[in-house]
């Protein structure tokens, strides 16, 4: 955990998905990270990241695992998290396919695959918020379907919610981690010492 020098470590969960990319470019930016595979290794983070991947597999691990309800608890109580295409739809709290909510952390509600099949994949560049020209990957995408009051729209593409912030929380429908461009990583980083120089002020 956080020491005196703002040293921070960063999980990535890995119970399934594209883990290793985003370690590659947290390590890029000088980050201690774990793999985060089982419940004990949660007490050793001071942020999260969840990866793309098939969010109903991971769900399923998560409470195969023993996971899920010490994460959500975590989250709940300001752990900061980054959440990439299935990770965004591990937070919501609605699944508009009928698919129950899995951590349930985000006040948002998803729809799953949302560009079918001809725009299954596609890149794009958008701005984000003191982000500009940000190259994006949509990989089987969702998009965000709607969002509470209280949650920060923080990027559209086409007219569909592709990134949001929540408190601690950032859900994104595309793949930062694909990219050479590290910015919205390094905005994580930054809320998570932030964050993690709070809790030991």
């Amino acid at each position: 955990m956080s020491t005196s020098d703002n040293k921070i470590t960063i999980g990535v969960l890995a119970v399934q998905g594209a883990f290793i990319e985003h370690e590659h470019m947290l390590q890029s930016l000088g980050v201690d990270c774990i793999e985060i595979r089982k419940p004990e290794q949660l007490d050793q983070i001071d942020g999260i990241v969840l990866p793309g991947g098939e969010s109903t597999v991971q769900g399923q691990l998560l409470r195969k695992l023993h996971m899920l309800s010490p994460l959500r608890k975590m989250i709940q109580n300001g752990l900061p998290v980054l959440a990439t295409c299935a990770g965004l739809i591990l937070l919501s709290e609605e699944i508009d396919n009928g698919e129950p909510a899995h951590l349930a952390t985000l006040p948002v509600t998803v729809k799953r695959n949302a560009y079918g099949r001809q725009l299954g994949s596609f890149c794009t560049t958008s701005d984000l918020p003191q982000i500009s020209g940000f190259p994006m990957v949509f990989i089987r995408a969702p998009y965000i379907a709607s969002t509470q009051e209280s949650v920060k729209v923080l990027g559209t593409v086409d007219g569909h919610v592709i990134a949001v912030q929540y408190k601690h929380q950032i859900g994104l429908s595309f793949h930062p981690e694909l990219t050479d461009d590290t910015r919205i990583h390094q905005y994580f980083v930054e809320m998570v010492r932030g964050t993690a120089k709070s809790n030991i002020a």
